[in-house]
């Protein structure tokens, strides 16, 4: 059984709702344990993130699903600091090869969210890690997944700390997208021995 990280900053919780919608996928996949981390206030001292233990885990992880909401065109600062706590994690490589995933939502239908999601790309590659994208048309089946049409992750809209159920749905497919990926890896490299 490997292990399947979400980690995100949330302020209003509705960046949780969307994490709490991919571990559901994960779950429901069966064959993968998550590590669901929102980052905290109380993690960033003198504006840097300080939780090694996490870090320590997360390098144990076979993927890694990043999350933000989108502030002024970008990933939240709280997140940001987290990103550059990982530059002693970048030094050694050590989530090179691990499968990545982004999501973030904002006010509106598309306040510059795919800038968010082009930065979390830009951070797992960084860090060698290949990107997944939803890999789906937008207004996928019957619950009209990607309803905003971004292929690189999830957007979704926060209305009034409200998300809408295709963008609940969307997340939810991710986290099974991500457990059947892991999934195939393992199987690949069982039989690469």
């Amino acid at each position: 059984m490997s292990k399947i990280a979400i980690i995100y900053f949330s302020k209003t919780q509705a960046t949780a709702k969307l994490a709490r919608s991919i571990e559901s996928g994960i779950v429901q996949h069966g064959e993968h344990s998550v590590l669901s981390h929102q980052i905290q206030g109380s993690e960033i001292i003198e504006g840097r993130f300080n939780h090694p233990e996490l870090m320590q885990q997360l390098a144990d992880c076979a993927a890694i699903i990043f999350g933000s909401p989108t502030y002024m065109g970008g990933v939240a600062a709280q997140f940001k600091a987290f990103a550059d706590a990982s530059s002693g994690t970048w030094s050694k490589q050590k989530w090179t090869n691990k499968l990545a995933a982004g999501f973030t939502c904002g006010g509106s239908l598309n306040g510059d969210q795919s800038m968010t999601l082009q930065y979390l790309q830009t951070l797992s590659s960084q860090h060698g890690m290949l990107w997944v994208s939803l890999g789906i048309p937008s207004n996928s089946g019957e619950q009209g997944l990607n309803r905003l049409g971004t292929q690189a992750g999830i957007v979704a809209q926060n209305n009034n700390g409200k998300l809408h159920h295709s963008d609940l749905a969307t997340a939810h497919y991710l986290g099974n997208r991500i457990a059947e990926l892991v999934s195939a890896q393992a199987d690949n490299t069982q039989a690469d021995k």
